[in-house]
């Protein structure tokens, strides 16, 4: 699946999360981490969890 969900509400001027392949990339410019679709996995699976919550 490859998409690109900007994490704003408004416009498309902020990081982005892009599935591409088998990597996510979260971020933007140089500021950019890069996961492997099982380390993403992960991240979905503390967050349903309930392991991983809102700031």
């Amino acid at each position: 699946m490859d998409a690109k969900i900007y994490l704003c509400k408004d416009c498309h001027c902020c990081p982005a999360v892009e599935f591409s392949g088998e990597e996510v990339r979260i971020g933007e410019d140089q500021n950019l981490a890069v996961l492997k679709k099982e380390e993403w996995n992960i991240l979905v699976e503390k967050i349903r969890s309930g392991e991983l919550r809102e700031l």
